[in-house]
């Protein structure tokens, strides 16, 4: 098993969120000892319709249980959020402890669910990271078919391409059409390989809602729902006044860049290094890695990206807290030299004491001016403390 860098504290009770397939259940089975846990699986029909009925049969679950359980596991409790009302009273009454996972917080959002009042800490798990994976890491393994934690366990790339087909139909089927979070299925299939496509550029709501056959209220609730369902992220753009912050329009990036590939239909087209495609994708994993490890490691970073009205972007802006500022060049090319740090060298000084890196394939560290080119294992380093 891989070892996971989520190490929730046990002092109290906790919620997990991730998407599905990224190992929310196995952590939990690695952290409780069985004969100690209480397991609820809401994805068991048989579970999920016993304690829609019976809400309240769990607080007497757990009351005649109080000798031999230690903890309370409810799997995707998003299934049945009114079971957070008996959670909440139960470790009032009881000091019961519960890991509760969910793939998504859309329904818990919807219906303004009780989420604890704060006595549940909240954790996220993301696919495996470069870290995680250690030795068995592969950047072109990892930039084709992502890091779930499902792939490990293949030995070939055909099996590799079915499972992420079929997770991309699971998704479909369980998380969206199941769950009610659309009315109309087929907008949403449209929706999909579009948004994929536009992987890491600036969401334009209008030109998707076009090419995908909906309008536009309807396409900005179809991103609300992939963020919901932790399937991505919003990348905001970076201005020092939130509201002009907001005024601008975000990037969008899937949580992996297989389901990138999978939704896209792009799985039996080969990632050749020093293409356009090619450095996209590395692009989009080295942010990812950042994002998962400013989680793990509860770095309170804010991340976005600064594009000017004449094109000149930096790829990556991190605020840290106590810390300086880092602005970020990432490119996939495996020899850097100044003109891969032209913007950067354009925009440091109007970033007082910020400090400015170019993340690469690059395996030789060098100074350019005042921007340090490095390896973006390297850069994961110094940037946010791996």
């Amino acid at each position: 098993m891989i070892p996971r860098l989520q190490k929730p504290l046990l002092s109290s009770s906790f919620f997990l969120f991730g998407a599905r397939g990224t190992g929310k259940t196995t952590l939990l089975k690695k952290l409780f000892a069985p004969e100690r846990t209480l397991w609820i699986d809401l994805l068991d029909p048989e579970q999920e319709h016993r304690y829609a009925l019976r809400p309240g049969e769990l607080k007497g679950q757990i009351e005649a249980g109080r000798d031999r359980f230690d903890w309370v596991v409810i799997d995707e409790i998003q299934r049945l959020p009114k079971l957070l009302d008996v959670v909440h009273a139960t470790i009032e009454s009881l000091g019961t402890r519960f890991a509760l996972t969910g793939s998504s917080a859309r329904r818990l959002k919807q219906n303004a669910v009780n989420l604890l009042a704060g006595r549940a800490f909240v954790y996220h798990l993301f696919p495996l990271t470069s870290i995680e994976l250690g030795p068995d890491f592969d950047l072109i393994r990892a930039l084709r078919y992502g890091t779930l934690p499902s792939l490990c366990h293949f030995q070939t790339d055909a099996e590799r391409k079915a499972y992420l087909r079929a997770y991309a139909l699971t998704y479909l089927k369980e998380e969206v059409w199941a769950e009610q979070l659309i009315r109309k299925l087929d907008p949403f299939r449209r929706f999909l390989p579009i948004a994929a496509q536009c992987n890491g550029e600036i969401v334009n709501y209008t030109n998707i809602a076009r090419d995908s056959g909906a309008d536009h209220k309807t396409v900005m609730s179809y991103f609300e729902i992939l963020e919901d369902t932790l399937l991505g992220f919003l990348l905001e753009p970076y201005h020092t006044s939130v509201r002009k912050r907001q005024r601008q329009s975000p990037k969008f990036y899937f949580f992996d860049p297989g389901l990138v590939r999978a939704l896209s239909g792009l799985l039996n087209v080969e990632l050749v290094t020093s293409t356009y495609g090619f450095g996209r994708a590395f692009e989009h994993f080295v942010i990812l890695e950042m994002v998962r490890l400013n989680e793990y490691y509860q770095k309170d970073y804010r991340f976005s990206y600064l594009l000017t009205k004449d094109g000149a972007e930096i790829d990556l802006i991190v605020e840290r807290p106590g810390a300086a500022t880092v602005l970020i060049e990432l490119t996939s090319k495996d020899q850097v030299d100044e003109r891969d740090i032209r913007t950067l060298s354009r925009f440091l000084p109007d970033f007082p004491g910020a400090e400015a890196f170019c993340l690469s394939r690059d395996q030789v560290p060098k100074r350019l001016g005042n921007i340090l080119a490095i390896p973006w294992q390297d850069g994961l380093k110094q940037i946010i403390g791996a």
